[in-house]
């Protein structure tokens, strides 16, 4: 009798793309490619391609708690991600399931990317959602992923520098007490893509070069959803940030086109078998630290 392997179940609640780059399908997409089996709850609906967002729907409040009873009643995931949530009313029904959940989920890890502000500009998020994310949804979370824009909105700071972004983590971690990964990826002038996680207690920076000649769509979903494919898979929340990072890194170097345009190259298992083949480098200390931080300067 053949013996079937076990995967561990991660679940992502976003919005659709159209255009097959970001959100759910960029999730799930990450979700293969990292050997676990991935599980959907469609937030919104969005007609959407790689150039810009035409249109946003949100799922109703109803349906949205229902795929999420769905999901939960027979799959357990072990890891969770948000991303396009959109509307004030779905991120309470979210933020209400996960805070009433029962004690077989209570090691569940909960990544929040919080998808106010798309790198092209678009706002992904109405703004009488922000205070809801902020005071229902982030307490709960393990983690949340800003974009520069994002991080100036959450810790309410202008940030230009990486030492600016070491202290908006800071705040973030304070305002809301979850761990933060601020991407600074859109930071002027650097020729590197240079992230900061903060917990608390550790501080990585994470950088990796720029990939010349490639315009991305949905890296933010894909780092997020690879965060949560490792957390799904056992490793730590320092180690599973390191591992997306390099992840992501892969997937940019590894795009391909569509039409006119790249799509990131979800397709292998190798980052977590291997992550130093993907680039980049890792520099980390704890919080305790001096001031001046070793890979910052």
């Amino acid at each position: 009798m053949i013996k079937r392997k076990k995967l561990p179940v991660a679940l992502t609640i976003a919005g659709s793309d159209s255009g097959g780059g970001a959100g759910i399908q960029a999730d799930l997409k990450t979700f293969v490619a990292l050997g676990v089996h991935g599980a959907s709850v469609i937030a919104c609906l969005t007609a959407q391609n790689p150039k810009r967002v035409l249109a946003v729907e949100p799922c109703s409040p109803k349906m949205l708690r229902q795929q999420l009873e769905a999901v939960f009643e027979e799959l357990n995931p072990a890891a969770v991600k948000t991303g396009m949530l959109f509307s004030a009313k779905n991120i309470s029904v979210v933020a209400d399931f996960f805070r009433n959940l029962k004690l077989k989920t209570k090691n569940l890890k909960l990544i929040v990317d919080p998808l106010m502000i798309s790198t092209s500009g678009a706002k992904l998020l109405e703004p009488a959602a922000i205070k809801i994310l902020t005071e229902k949804l982030l307490p709960l979370a393990a983690l949340v992923t800003p974009n520069l824009d994002e991080a100036e909105i959450l810790a309410g700071q202008k940030i230009s520098s990486i030492e600016a972004m070491r202290g908006a983590a800071r705040e973030i971690f304070s305002r809301f007490g979850c761990a933060v990964l601020l991407k600074g990826g859109h930071l002027k002038n650097f020729t590197e893509a240079v992230d900061i996680f903060f917990d608390g207690e550790t501080e990585l920076l994470l950088s990796a070069p720029f990939v010349k000649g490639v315009r991305t769509h949905g890296t933010g979903c894909t780092y997020s959803a690879a965060i949560c494919a490792a957390l799904a898979l056992g490793h730590n929340l320092p180690h599973a940030v390191e591992l997306g990072k390099h992840f992501v890194t892969s997937a940019i170097a590894d795009s391909y086109r569509i039409g006119n345009h790249f799509a990131l190259g979800q397709v292998s298992l190798d980052t977590l078998k291997n992550p130093a083949g993907a680039g980049g480098k890792i520099v980390g200390h704890s919080s305790h630290s001096a001031s001046g931080c070793s890979g910052c300067s």
